[in-house]
């Protein structure tokens, strides 16, 4: 059994909330969008195992790739920055979920948060929306959840993006 943390789109900036929610999590996935100084702080706090993002530079470009596929209890995840959702995703990317199977599909960029199942390919879709400061999203958002056999125990947290206090 793990706990898995997940998050994207920090571009840079880490809230305080990210380690507390994170804080029982054995490892945590970053779906891109990193930003300088975000990769050193998560790998200090736990596991980190992260794709880079479309604005992500040529030092994280050359540390991750742009697509990862591994396995965790037994699980296959793929995970990427620009994924789309399911019934939307980019043709390359369709034809990368038909060819792998994977049963978790991690992917950010949208700055949406978003966890369904997508019958068509028998995974579970998550897309934790995005953590940092940048972007037109109200609030920043973090997904968590137990891998145990199956993925279970899903929590989301979302909380001010600039708090006032």
């Amino acid at each position: 059994m793990k706990r898995i943390g997940v998050l994207s789109d920090t571009h840079g900036y880490l809230a305080p909330q990210v380690f507390s929610f994170f804080e029982q999590c054995d490892e945590l996935w970053h779906a891109g969008d990193c930003g300088p100084g975000v990769v050193e702080q998560l790998q200090a706090f736990r596991p980190l195992k992260a794709v880079f993002g479309n604005v992500d530079n040529a030092d994280l470009r050359m540390l991750f790739s742009e697509t990862a596929l591994f396995r965790c209890e037994g699980l296959k995840v793929l995970m990427t920055h620009i994924g789309g959702w399911p019934g939307h995703y980019p043709p390359a990317m369709a034809r990368l979920l038909e060819k792998e199977r994977p049963d978790i599909f991690v992917c950010g960029h949208s700055h949406i948060l978003k966890v369904m199942y997508d019958h068509q390919y028998n995974l579970l879709h998550i897309n934790p929306g995005a953590a940092g400061r940048q972007g037109f999203q109200r609030v920043s958002t973090l997904v968590r959840f137990t891998i145990d056999g199956t993925p279970k125990d899903l929590e989301i947290l979302d909380f001010d993006k600039f708090p006032t206090t």
